[in-house]
């Protein structure tokens, strides 16, 4: 019995390891969405809520490179003892690029790949502030979004990744503002698919199985 779960675990080990770069191949697919900049502040003089969610889908044109298309959605909240309050909303869409670092020298695990993203696209933040007396102004920055930073990802199965990407973006253009500039956080998963299982789950959902 012994020897039964030592195999086990070697054949386990191998299959991780084998698999460990399986994933960033040439004709892969990978979707998933990632979360940033979730915090809720509640103090004397103001409360303050704020989340972005950020869906994409990529296809692996080599290995380790992949481009793709995302969709940016964000929501900030901030109200004031003195009943004024402030809203911003900031949407975008445009297209990615994500490079994983194939070095082995700087892996800390078998699971775990460092990666590169930048992005551009179209991006707007509209504001909107309310005073105690109901009076009410706006801003707005409507434009071209920039965006890049590093990123890590961790396989917690072979088709599955958690991962974390440190991204400055900048949206540049016109309206009341002519720029727009973050630094965030974002945390979130990938799911990474051979195209020809995709295209078998795309076929299978639009026969209702």
């Amino acid at each position: 019995m012994k020897k039964i779960h030592l195999l086990t675990l070697a054949v386990f080990t191998l299959f991780i390891s084998s698999t460990a770069f399986a994933q960033t191949q040439k004709g892969n697919i990978m979707v998933g969405a990632s979360l940033g900049n979730i915090t809720g502040t509640f103090s004397d003089g103001s409360d303050k809520f704020q989340i972005n969610i950020n869906p994409k889908v990529g296809w692996f044109i080599k290995d380790n490179l992949a481009l793709g298309v995302d969709v940016n959605l964000g929501y900030a909240h901030t109200s004031f003892d003195n009943d004024s309050k402030l809203n911003d909303f900031n949407y975008g869409i445009g297209a990615f690029g994500r490079y994983y670092i194939s070095d082995k020298s700087i892996e800390f695990s078998k699971r775990s790949r460092f990666f590169f993203e930048a992005n551009a696209g179209f991006a707007g933040t509209n504001s909107k502030t309310k005073t105690p007396g109901g009076a009410s102004s706006s801003s707005n920055t409507n434009g071209l979004a920039l965006g890049f930073g590093p990123g890590l990802a961790y396989f917690i199965t072979p088709n599955v990744g958690l991962e974390a990407l440190l991204k400055y973006d900048v949206t540049v253009g016109f309206g009341s503002s002519t720029t727009v500039q973050r630094l965030g956080l974002n945390v979130g998963f990938q799911i990474y698919l051979p195209s020809k299982r995709a295209k078998e789950l795309l076929r299978a959902e639009q026969q209702g199985k």
